[in-house]
């Protein structure tokens, strides 16, 4: 099979990302779009789609079904290029003019704007506001007493919130115990807050900040009764954790990676280390008498201490994990790596890997055909100067924490039947889910996906995903993109799907979203919050 990959000539106008959960740039957003198909043509334009749980359709034998067939005709611009489905453009045809884009309303706009992140953040840091205004007023005696356990309380459920052991017990339970008799309404519930629990993260880690800056500002006023050691154990800690988290924001995060993971990491954990400090030398101090206690009851019994003890635990819990294991390099084209390690995986995971023990982590969607196989497989676009060394010096071993993370795709388990599209290298991300479940539908869009990505994806896709599952549009050899919406339109009714997921683009991701909620389909959108 050919290596080389011709993408098209359209400029990345927003940025670029590792992530192959994200949807890398695929080159297919500025070609031309196609025409809305008339539907339900009875000639032989039509690509049959018919559901089977199993099938002999890697020998090219497409099975009968009672259920109704997904047929999707093509514009009368377009003919058969041979017996089976490949459609081409008719040169001799003229082309009609791509329709405009429906306006959306500004309504659907906000919804998806202030999404469950967003609530989450804006719930947590309104609640912890107000109870610094109450405090700061006089009226929340608890925080008079216990203003430490506010921050670190605060610290730990942030922490929490981005631990793999973690998150990945609150997909257990959310999976096996809604998926047999939850309404779908709850486990759509249940699946917004799990994709977004980032909101919490981000909310709790801003009110830590705040309620410390509190604490010291409150020490720094009652100063002649603190011991100096005390204040300066506070001010550093102080400035550490405020760092940490501006070092947080969105635009440090997804334009400066390196600026984010080296204050974000490597000053997070000064922060951690002066927060020991500052708990034991606060709590050992009597202010009362001005003098250090001898004794380790009153520490032993501090809600700080066992605060600091679980942020510890918590963030220790991933890096016991991490190993440098080989890994094996395929290049099937200069712009993509396909990374192959041993063991198998569950579908919907997410991997971080790098070439050094603590530096420069990127994330990767997993591809694996079950637990039970003896490979699993990563997908990176070459983008950055980290995908672009894995080309131009592959790799024979990389680091990796063994416990893997679970993005939103984890949660498709709960779900009777769904379908996952995606653009690009977001196949990455979505092909495990398509590959270990037969209730799902693959619909991927990229530009000459066999030269780009090579033998090893085609084959998994062909020998575990039966042709009426799937729908794998070449943009290079169709012509342009689909009219997504009626695709998935079409799809969702003929399949019979309960929910979307999507990993593309940013711009396919807005799209998307945008139509399916214009539409009134369930669908959960990318995120750039890794």
């Amino acid at each position: 099979m050919s290596s080389e990959w011709t993408q098209g000539k359209a400029t990345v106008t927003h940025q670029e990302f590792d992530d192959a959960e994200k949807g890398i740039y695929d080159g297919t957003q500025n070609l031309p779009v196609l025409p809305p198909a008339a539907y339900m043509d009875e000639k032989d334009r039509s690509i049959a789609t018919f559901m089977s749980p199993a099938s002999p359709v890697h020998e090219g034998i497409t099975p009968f079904s009672s259920v109704p067939a997904l047929s999707l005709a093509w514009p009368n611009d377009w003919k058969v290029s041979n017996s089976k489905t490949a459609m081409v453009p008719d040169p001799a045809a003229k082309k009609t003019p791509a329709p405009a884009p429906d306006k959306v309303s500004r309504w659907i706009l906000f919804v998806l704007w202030f999404n469950t992140y967003r609530k989450f953040f804006t719930f947590v840091t309104l609640l912890n506001l107000t109870g610094i205004i109450l405090a700061a007023l006089g009226r929340f005696s608890y925080a008079e007493d216990h203003l430490g356990a506010l921050v670190l309380g605060n610290l730990l459920c942030a922490i929490l919130m981005r631990n793999e052991l973690f998150l990945r017990f609150l997909y257990i339970i959310a999976i096996y115990g809604l998926r047999s008799w939850a309404p779908l309404c709850v486990k759509l519930a249940v699946t917004s807050v799990l994709q977004h629990v980032g909101g919490i993260h981000s909310g709790c880690a801003l009110s830590g900040a705040g309620w410390l800056a509190y604490k010291v500002v409150d020490i720094i006023r009652y100063r002649a009764m603190q011991h100096p050691a005390v204040i300066a154990a506070g001010l550093v800690t102080n400035v550490l954790v405020i760092i940490s988290v501006l070092s947080a924001f969105p635009w440090v995060r997804n334009y400066h990676h390196n600026v984010f993971e080296r204050h974000h990491r490597f000053v997070g954990w000064m922060g951690l280390a002066t927060t020991w400090v500052f708990v034991i030398l606060g709590n050992s101090y009597d202010i009362k008498l001005g003098e250090w206690r001898a004794d380790a009851n009153s520490l032993l019994s501090a809600q700080e201490l066992w605060f600091a003890v679980f942020m510890t635990v918590f963030v220790l819990i991933p890096w016991v994990t991490l190993r440098e294991v080989p890994v094996e390099v395929e290049i099937p084209s200069p712009k993509v790596a396909i990374l192959r390690f041993n063991r198998g995986m569950q579908q919907g995971l997410l991997g971080r890997i790098s070439r050094t023990s603590i530096m420069e982590y990127h994330a990767f969607g997993i591809i694996s055909e079950g637990r039970k196989s003896q490979y699993h497989y990563m997908i990176c676009g070459v983008q950055g100067d980290f995908t672009k060394g894995l080309v131009a010096d592959p790799p024979k071993t990389v680091w990796t924490r063994e416990l893997k993370f679970a993005g939103v795709g984890h949660a498709s388990a709960m779900f009777k039947r769904g379908i996952r599209v995606c653009t690009g290298t977001g196949i990455g991300a979505a092909l495990s889910t398509c590959i270990q479940s037969p209730n799902w539908f693959l619909i991927w869009i990229g530009s000459n996906q066999e030269k780009t990505f090579g033998p090893t994806i085609t084959g998994l896709i062909r020998d575990n995903i039966e042709p009426e599952r799937m729908i794998l549009w070449d943009t290079k050899k169709q012509g342009g993109r689909p009219d997504t919406m009626q695709l998935l339109k079409d799809t969702w009714e003929s399949f019979g799907a309960e929910v979307i997921f999507i990993t593309s683009n940013m711009q396919g991701n807005d799209e998307m979203m945008q139509g399916c909620r214009a539409a009134g389909l369930h669908a959960f959108g990318t995120l750039w919050d890794f």
